[in-house]
């Protein structure tokens, strides 16, 4: 039976429904990526896709372009050289521009990309909806998180074929039909918890992984666990990104029917 309390839970994770939509179109959302470019595969520091000249540079990336590539940096025409840091906002703030594409620096274990985002993307064009299974208030659960005694490290298929480093921080215990479970999840800066897992649904009925956040545990340790919430990962919507896969333990020997399955094109 429902409660009252279930109700306004039902109508947040509505609310928390439509704004995930939103970001997910916006136009340098997750749709609008349409390619990463890594440094070390580009053929003399150039990409078919970008104009410019691009190179590592020591801590930074040397873009060098003349007026006629079209390149704007912090909102200014590239004629010469730039360096470049990380872009560590949004993509929509990334300081290089071209033709309303936002070209994003990036850095993973040492080695520097690029990526696009262009608002006319195939994706956001095919774009309909982010399905997802209806809300069970069966699968907010009670949680436990217990920290390591210091943060590991592991190493994990990414969605582009490479293995990168998954940092984890401690372990999600939680019970869930019948039986006890536990995932590994990373802490977030503020304090949130993170995890990447799969579930009987994965493959089936939902996107192959998922991503589950929580709030910041307790001084007890103390979480709640809602399932309801589970994150298609950025690969769903286009395949230029390189989530990790779930860690080892990760995968839960249940099906979990709740949260965001797959992404609906038209």
């Amino acid at each position: 039976m429902s409660t009252d309390t279930g109700n306004d839970a039902r109508q947040q994770w509505k609310t928390w429904r439509e704004e995930r939509t939103e970001t997910v179109c916006a136009p340098y959302g997750p749709l609008a990526l349409t390619g990463t470019y890594w440094l070390a595969d580009a053929a003399e520091g150039r990409f078919p896709a970008i104009p410019g000249h691009w190179t590592e540079d020591g801590d930074a990336v040397l873009l060098t372009a003349t007026a006629a590539d079209g390149l704007t940096a912090d909102g200014r025409p590239v004629n010469g050289e730039v360096r470049l840091g990380v872009d560590k906002g949004p993509a929509a703030t990334a300081r290089v521009d071209h033709g309303g594409r936002k070209l994003v620096v990036l850095r993973r274990e040492g080695l520097w990309a690029v990526r696009v985002f262009d608002p006319g993307s195939a994706g956001r064009r095919a774009f309909t909806a982010i399905d997802a299974f209806e809300y069970d208030e069966d699968w907010v659960l009670p949680g436990v998180f217990r920290p390591y005694d210091g943060s590991r490290r592991v190493r994990v298929e990414n969605a582009d074929g490479r293995e990168r480093g998954l940092g984890l921080d401690g372990e999600l215990a939680f019970t869930a039909a019948g039986s006890a479970f536990a995932l590994q999840v990373a802490v977030e800066v503020d304090g949130t918890l993170w995890a990447v897992f799969a579930d009987g649904t994965s493959g089936d009925t939902s996107y192959r992984f998922r991503f589950l956040r929580t709030p910041a545990p307790g001084v007890d340790g103390r979480v709640t666990v809602d399932f309801n919430h589970a994150l298609l990962p950025p690969c769903a919507f286009a395949d230029h990104f390189i989530c990790p896969f779930p860690p080892p333990g990760n995968t839960l020997p249940i099906a979990v029917p709740a949260g965001e399955r797959r992404v609906l094109v038209g």
